[in-house]
């Protein structure tokens, strides 16, 4: 129940920065600021809730740690509800960017190569990166060239829509490259 209850809570923090309003505000001088964004000037708390009132709108204090405090005449939820729909907009055009493995082997056959080149290439223009591995097993550690061989014809094969953001290289008894989706599309 306590963690859901905590869940909900960074929920909402997450979507809106909550800002004092109205009598949440406890400074006792403001420097005021209308709707309509001129200064209307330092005025006190009681004042600034009576002209913020006039106006039919709320008082909401945006920057609380100016000499004095700023408050600014606004419609609230209006503001909360700009904030959210910019907030959502920017989540929908945020892309994640995935890293996708494709292991190979030193002695691959031809087909089996062809079908993980296949699958890299839908990776690739998924918009996905492309971790390409060989693991060496036994005594093929001796023949590291062969992987690496293995790993450029692979790397080559995909230049035409991908670019290499990392060359081959050994890690323990691996050989991995990266190559990324090309961004001239």
């Amino acid at each position: 129940m306590l963690f859901i209850l905590s869940k909900k809570i960074w929920r909402c923090r997450s979507i809106v920065k909550d800002l004092p309003i109205n009598e949440n505000i406890r400074a006792r001088e403001l420097r005021v600021i209308g709707d309509n964004g001129e200064q209307i000037g330092v005025k006190s708390l009681d004042d600034a809730l009576t002209i913020a009132e006039s106006f039919e709108l709320d008082l909401v204090l945006v920057s609380p740690n100016a000499k004095p405090p700023v408050a600014r005449i606004m419609d609230y939820g209006k503001y909360r509800y700009e904030l959210q729909k910019k907030e959502k907009e920017q989540r929908k055009n945020q892309r994640v960017i995935a890293v996708k493995e494709i292991r190979l082997s030193p002695s691959i056959e031809e087909h089996d190569y062809q079908t993980k080149l296949r699958q890299a290439i839908r990776f690739l223009e998924k918009g996905d990166k492309v971790k390409v591995s060989i693991r060496f097993r036994g005594r093929e550690i001796t023949h590291k060239d062969i992987g690496k061989d293995v790993i450029e014809d692979f790397i080559d094969d995909t230049s035409e829509i991908s670019v290499v953001e990392s060359r081959p290289k050994m890690e323990g008894r691996s050989m991995f490259a990266i190559i990324a989706p090309s961004t001239d599309k």
